[in-house]
């Protein structure tokens, strides 16, 4: 688990490199290319058969996780690393205001205030990392990494439906890789008129967003397969301090105090939130699935 979140992070400095280069939607149509191909080789490799008789459900499940991922590598090329890691880890505080919220329409009359607490903490962290931003505009920067949480919490859902039916996370990953490629390539085409070149630089930035993310699947695979859930989604959480030191290191990130203090209330949110959501459903081994390492 402690390898994926670091090559997650490793991954979202390539992303942000390579951002000088392509759009978001190319990014993400090339790291959908490699893993599509990587995913059909190890599924042939496992004796997995990529047909499936749920099309509908990968439809949807590509649609939102493809634009959590856009939103996502999008803040990256605009946000400090470990601001836009930040964000989207918020996954986990959207799940438990669904939660709540899928709790209120059923007519509970009693709610979790531990998870309310959760969800209150989250938000106030989100606000004090979003407000050194408002000083170089960069709030539309930082709602859209804010908006890609929240979808891949919708995306979380649906991988979740995918498992209780069955499907292999190997499936899964193909056909996201693959909606990724194809969604990825559309939006480039409309946006930005086509593709651009490639430098030697900037191809070899490509091949290891995709290479980074999908070996990143794989040890998050193997983790939640072979050991305890919650501390797998704990430790997850590591992915953040990775990234906020490759941020000072490689970009000259500002630390600020209050940007310190929102990741870190995110970060309690995220496993209160977490520990708190086991108690009502036990997660699936993939529970923390995320669109964006996927």
């Amino acid at each position: 688990m402690i390898l994926a979140t670091f090559l997650f992070a490793t991954m979202g400095v390539c992303v942000k490199l390579a951002s000088e280069f392509y759009a978001a939607s190319e990014i993400v149509m090339y790291r959908g290319l490699v893993g599509s191909v990587m995913m059909a080789l190890l599924s042939h490799r496992a004796g997995i058969s990529l047909k499936t008789r749920l099309p509908g459900m990968h439809l949807w499940r590509s649609i939102s996780g493809v634009t959590s991922l856009c939103l996502w590598f999008y803040a990256i090329g605009k946000l400090p690393l470990a601001t836009a890691m930040t964000l989207n880890y918020m996954s986990s505080v959207w799940m438990a205001l669904f939660l709540l919220g899928g709790a209120v329409l059923m007519g509970a009359k009693k709610l979790d205030w531990r998870l309310m607490a959760a969800v209150l903490l989250g938000f106030v962290g989100v606000a004090l990392i979003l407000r050194p931003t408002l000083d170089q505009q960069q709030l539309w920067h930082g709602l859209a990494g804010l908006l890609s949480g929240m979808i891949a919490a919708m995306a979380y859902l649906q991988v979740t439906a995918l498992g209780r039916v069955g499907e292999p996370e190997l499936r899964v990953v193909f056909y996201f890789s693959v909606g990724g490629c194809v969604a990825g390539a559309v939006i480039t085409g409309i946006t930005e008129g086509g593709l651009h070149g490639h430098t030697l630089w900037g191809a070899c930035l490509l091949l290891a967003v995709g290479i980074l993310a999908t070996t990143a699947q794989v040890c998050l695979t193997r983790a939640y397969g072979t050991g305890k859930p919650l501390v797998n989604a704990c430790l997850q959480y590591l992915g953040i301090v990775f990234s906020f030191g490759y941020g000072m290191l490689l970009f000259k990130d500002p630390l600020t105090w209050q940007a310190t203090v929102g990741m870190l209330l995110i970060i309690g949110a995220g496993v209160g939130a977490t520990l708190l959501r086991s108690k009502v459903a036990p997660p699936p081994k993939d529970s923390q699935f995320n669109p964006a390492e996927s």
